[in-house]
């Protein structure tokens, strides 16, 4: 009988203990996880949750697994945890509990909980295997696949880290159920992006949908996955075409940085769409993208994302924080753009005078 759930293989990378690399599973979790788990013998389970999962994801988890003997490690939720006291935190629970190198550590949250969670069992002790089971739908189709682990430092987001694949990916969207809308929504600039840099038609497809937790969404997170496992299978440490995925994130992480700092945190998705419309107007001048694929996105966005009060006073810092951005190289900011959908294009430099018009431009035509 075949499997209720889809399988996404992730070739081998970063000295992952096995050879065969790591798969994602796509389905019920209650089929999966017992297919997967019943071949391993750990010394111990370490979960860990924040206390928004540990609440209302943590039963759903345990009901599905079985899992009645573990230790619970619950931190504390938003961008602004994911730093290193939370770390220091976590590690000294890890040794309160005698975790060691045999054990496993199941990261069950957002992408914040899966980032430090994962860093923290990729570092305890040198490191012992973990798992991502993604409860947010941004985690679901960016932060749990892809190896990247890591918190903030100062005002760089991502700023320490770490490569390293988890054992698994265990994709279920019962947790979803459990998401304020607007959480539910943010992860659609990731997909957004996903299906710009894959394909005309996926990047039309995704102008036309909006996220929900329907009998389309299973589909919609493995078509997602799908193009962002072709960038990272070919390029694991993101020094080449990997860094296609950055499309919208150079403008969008310090849009999300700026507000970090000012106390007013917004999410990872809004930040991101902001980023994407700036980045696309950058794509028209700086590698001839048709304007029409401009104006759809912007609709597309439009129709999930209300607009980021962003001003020119802002602009200063906005571009002091691009400057900080971990993809730059030789002093200049470094952006992924796009020739159409289904080409991007890495390792663009712009004038800073180009990348306040961009600025100027999402709020003339996006904020207003």
């Amino acid at each position: 009988m075949a499997d209720i759930f889809e399988h996404i293989k992730i070739a081998p990378h970063f000295g992952n203990t096995h050879p065969d690399g790591y798969t994602v599973y796509a389905g019920p979790l209650s089929d999966s996880w017992a297919k997967w788990h019943g071949s391993r013998q750990y010394s111990g389970i370490v979960i860990i949750c924040d206390e928004n999962t540990a609440s209302c994801c943590l039963p759903i988890f345990l009901t599905k697994t079985g899992i009645d003997a573990f230790s619970l490690i619950v931190t504390k939720s938003g961008e602004q945890n994911k730093n290193l006291q939370s770390c220091q935190q976590i590690w000294t629970e890890m040794l309160n509990i005698c975790a060691d190198r045999k054990s496993l550590c199941i990261n069950l949250g957002g992408g914040v909980v899966g980032d430090m969670g994962g860093f923290c069992a990729a570092t305890f002790k040198r490191g012992f295997d973990f798992v991502q089971v993604p409860t947010t739908l941004l985690a679901q189709v960016d932060a749990s696949v892809g190896g990247k682990l890591g918190i903030d430092f100062e005002t760089l987001k991502n700023g320490v880290g770490v490569f390293q694949n988890p054992e698994a990916v265990f994709i279920d969207t019962v947790f979803l159920r459990t998401l304020p809308e607007r959480e539910l929504r943010s992860a659609y600039a990731e997909m957004f992006k996903h299906a710009l840099i894959g394909s005309e038609q996926e990047w039309a497809t995704m102008c036309h949908w909006v996220p929900a937790v329907d009998a389309q969404l299973l589909s919609r997170i493995t078509a997602s996955l799908r193009i962002k496992k072709v960038y990272f299978d070919k390029d694991p440490f993101e020094r080449n075409v990997r860094k296609s995925l950055n499309l919208g994130h150079t403008i969008g992480h310090a849009v999300e940085s700026h507000f970090l700092e000012m106390g007013q945190p917004i999410l990872h998705g809004e930040a991101i769409a902001a980023g994407l419309v700036c980045e696309l107007y950058l794509s028209v001048i700086d590698c001839g993208l048709p304007s029409e694929i401009l104006e759809k996105s912007i609709q597309a966005l439009k129709g999930v994302f209300s607009p980021l009060p962003i001003s020119e006073g802002m602009f200063i810092n906005l571009l002091n924080l691009m400057q900080q951005d971990k993809k730059n190289e030789n002093g200049q900011i470094n952006f992924t753009l796009l020739e159409k959908p289904g080409k991007p294009k890495i390792n663009r430099t712009v004038d800073s005078a180009l990348i306040i018009s961009s600025l100027k431009f999402y709020i003339k035509n996006y904020a207003n």
